[in-house]
């Protein structure tokens, strides 16, 4: 499915996803390499298979093969990560949080895309994810290397929406029962 016929599919109680994706997709504040590797980790997350499709075909035009295997692997980093840690800051037995992690995570070192565009990424996946602790640490590197706010801010926008959209296009999906 193209990008626009996925945006012209969504029923009217997702018109405004279909013009905040449409007016995000161009934010100012984020490269395209930025804002395309957002929405392909994002979709990955929301695990629409009509949503990932359309993302990764449109992707291909902004993106290097190595930038969306870099955008793919902080999404699957960020799966295993923010489920681990935010198990560590749900439960009260401070006991777990001095046993070593012993989960692999070398492909944060070797994904091939730009480092801070990866940290931007896992952001984005955390915040779908709800884990405070991955959304806590790597708003932290990005905002130590000199990222602003607002480039965070909106690529977490950008998740946000596509999950949104994922969700109208989930419901839709379902037969209603009446």
């Amino acid at each position: 499915m193209s990008f626009q016929k996925m945006l012209d599919s969504l029923p009217p109680y997702g018109k405004d996803m279909k013009l905040n994706l449409s007016s995000l997709i161009n934010q100012p504040e984020l490269t395209p390499v930025q804002a395309w590797g957002t929405l392909v980790a994002a979709a990955i997350t929301c695990r629409n298979a009509v949503v990932t499709e359309t993302i990764f075909s449109e992707a291909e035009k902004y993106l290097s093969p190595e930038q969306i295997n870099g955008a793919k692997a902080a999404a699957t980093v960020m799966a295993m990560n923010n489920v681990y840690y935010r198990f560590l800051h749900l439960t009260p037995n401070e006991k777990f949080a001095t046993i070593p992690a012993r989960l692999r995570m070398n492909i944060m070192r070797s994904h091939g895309a730009d480092h801070l565009d990866f940290e931007l990424w896992c952001t984005a996946v955390s915040a779908i994810n709800n884990c405070a602790t991955c959304v806590s640490s790597h708003e932290k590197v990005l905002r130590d290397k000199g990222v602003g706010e607002e480039t965070i801010l909106a690529s977490v926008r950008l998740a946000a929406v596509l999950h949104a959209i994922a969700t109208v296009l989930d419901a839709e999906s379902v037969e209603p029962v009446y």
